[in-house]
């Protein structure tokens, strides 16, 4: 086997990122090899070198959202990093490709994309338990959370719309979570994640 270039990387890297994004804008039957090629601005031929076939480009698409997924609980919640505006910032930098990839994977159904939110039920109905030692139905809880947040994703256009201002944009982020918080009742989520949340919007809406 031939060793992997940085080239190859950066290439794979790129065709990933521009067929997530025309996966987003107009689904994966609509999407073809070509079209990603010209995109990415390269040959039809290395899509496939590199990823084979449009079904398993998708699913490198499906694995890197649900790899960025948890990487950013990880470093968030288990990492107390939520509280800093730097992490906050580097979410709303990074996460609206891949959170528009998945609002489109949810709307037109794949496997990929339901495990995605089963996951995310489950790390949340975790979260949701820890140091809960009352009969809640932390599952149903986390279900309906789960539902309710990822929806923001799913309607990213229309909330855009009402909001007067691109929900992925630095305005438009720093409403909306200051939106959820106000929302959510903070024993809830758990006071102290609450509030590690509230101060890491906070200071990020300081330097804006």
């Amino acid at each position: 086997m031939r060793p992997v270039s940085d080239d190859d990387l950066t290439a794979r890297a790129r065709i990933r990122d521009v067929a997530m994004a025309l996966f987003a804008e107009q689904g994966v039957k609509a999407t073809t090899i070509r079209a990603i090629a010209d995109a990415a601005g390269v040959s039809p031929g290395l899509v496939q070198h590199h990823f084979g076939s449009k079904e398993e480009l998708r699913q490198a698409c499906d694995e890197h959202v649900l790899s960025y997924i948890r990487e950013q609980v990880t470093e968030g919640i288990t990492d107390h990093n939520l509280e800093r505006p730097e992490f906050v910032e580097a979410v709303r930098r990074t996460a609206p490709p891949l959170m528009k990839y998945l609002g489109r994977a949810l709307v037109d159904g794949s496997p990929a994309a339901a495990a995605m939110f089963d996951e995310l039920v489950s790390v949340t109905a975790a979260n949701l338990a820890r140091g809960d030692h009352s009969d809640a139905d932390h599952r149903a809880r986390a279900t309906v959370l789960t539902a309710m947040k990822l929806g923001i994703t799913v309607l990213h256009e229309h909330v855009s719309r009402a909001l007067g201002t691109d929900l992925y944009g630095p305005q438009g982020a720093l409403r909306v979570g200051q939106a959820q918080l106000d929302l959510i009742r903070p024993e809830f989520v758990g006071l102290e994640l609450h509030e590690r949340a509230r101060t890491g919007l906070d200071k990020f809406g300081e330097q804006r």
